[in-house]
């Protein structure tokens, strides 16, 4: 296919110059803003991800004012109760791990059984690993709340400078009631813009621009929500079966590796922390390496084949969204661009622009000569 038979003439040179020059600024603009973004663009992705459910309250409770603050409240009281529970046995599981690792460096009886029933190059490897000040510092006790910590200072970089001094409680606060004021304002008006705004087109752009965004739309549709669904569900699956199996740290590395599967089959990267605090819990409780570590990849196959043959057909339908290089490739660019706005952005990006890729096959394709065309399906023909 030809993308384009014009000429390169001076005039589309400097053309081509202040396209390019308006993208570079923009792209330093966003990094620029990033600060004050990163809250917006956060309560945008969770506006698209409750509006679903805003619109299933509203068929029984047909005000929308109403309807965006019970599932708000829905939300919100979901969330608390998994933070209630989940959290006191998320810091159990640092305090029990950090125990273990004290009992290994301390040449302990743990650290003898360990000695003897390891291969010598394994447990030379762990020993090292486990004297690193890194690796102990992160299984304090107190250590999830300073990761909590860290995390909000990415997420609200802005409001978090302003409010240097004050104690960390309220600057989380505030934070999240940055977000969450954000997060009602598009929930409200959420409706009204998707219909309003196609209005405010030129006539001679609105067929195109309409198609674009259905493009874009359909893309999100497709693999952001219905992905995230999936290892929403395959994060929860992980973490109850670690539970069930008593896997040292199981939970959190049950939600992490729900993570990682918003890039397909990237949760096979959480094999190798698995098979470890299996190895250490198997040394620790005395038990069989074999029967651990069969039990851990037990879990692993269990899952991904409730993943492959219910979630996937199910949520997904036939649609594969984007393949992992892609995705892992858009995280990559996207957040060297822009750092952590740019990981947020990063997947709605993508679709924008393969939204505006197809966009541009249809009408190169449309404006291909008959005879050009002709001769080039011959030619295809041929090979």
């Amino acid at each position: 296919m030809i993308l384009d038979n014009k000429p390169y003439t001076l005039d589309r040179i400097v053309r081509v110059g202040i396209a390019a020059g308006l993208l570079w600024g923009l792209i330093w603009l966003l990094g620029y803003l990033s600060a004050v973004l990163i809250p917006f663009a956060v309560a945008l992705l969770l506006a698209y991800l409750i509006n679903p459910l805003v619109l299933l309250v509203q068929r029984k409770v047909p005000n929308r004012v109403f309807a965006v603050f019970i599932s708000l409240f829905a939300v919100l009281a979901s969330v608390a109760l998994l933070a209630w529970l989940l959290i006191p046995m998320i810091i159990a599981d640092i305090s029990n791990m950090g125990r273990i690792l004290t009992d290994f460096v301390n040449d302990s009886d743990l650290a003898k059984q360990a000695a003897q029933r390891l291969p010598p190059h394994i447990w030379e490897a762990i020993k090292d690993f486990v004297v690193s000040n890194e690796v102990r510092d992160f299984f304090k006790t107190d250590n999830f709340w300073k990761i909590s910590e860290s995390i909000a200072r990415k997420v609200l970089p802005g409001a978090w400078g302003l409010l240097t001094g004050t104690a960390s409680f309220v600057m989380g606060l505030v934070g999240l009631a940055v977000i969450g004021l954000y997060l009602i304002f598009l929930l409200l008006d959420y409706e009204k813009v998707k219909q309003g705004w196609k209005d405010m087109l030129p006539s001679a752009y609105q067929k195109a621009t309409l198609a674009f965004v259905s493009d874009f739309q359909l893309a999100m549709n497709r693999y952001f929500r219905a992905q995230a669904e999936v290892a929403s569900i395959v994060g929860i699956l992980f973490a109850v079966s670690f539970w069930l199996i008593d896997l040292p740290m199981g939970i959190l590395l049950g939600l992490l590796i729900g993570i990682l599967n918003m890039v397909p089959y990237l949760q096979i990267i959480g094999l190798i922390p698995a098979f470890l605090l299996a190895l250490v819990h198997a040394v620790e409780i005395g038990s069989s390496f074999w029967v651990t570590l069969g039990l851990t990849g037990s879990v692993f196959v269990v899952v991904q084949t409730i993943q492959d043959t219910v979630l996937v057909p199910k949520i997904m339908g036939r649609v594969t969204g984007f393949s992992p290089a892609i995705i892992l490739l858009s995280l990559s660019i996207w957040g060297k661009l822009l750092g952590f706005f740019g990981l947020i952005i990063a997947l709605p990006m993508t679709c924008l622009l393969l939204a505006y890729y197809r966009r541009f096959l249809t009408y190169q394709s449309e404006c291909i000569p008959e005879p050009l065309a002709e001769h080039a399906e011959k030619d295809h023909r041929q090979q």
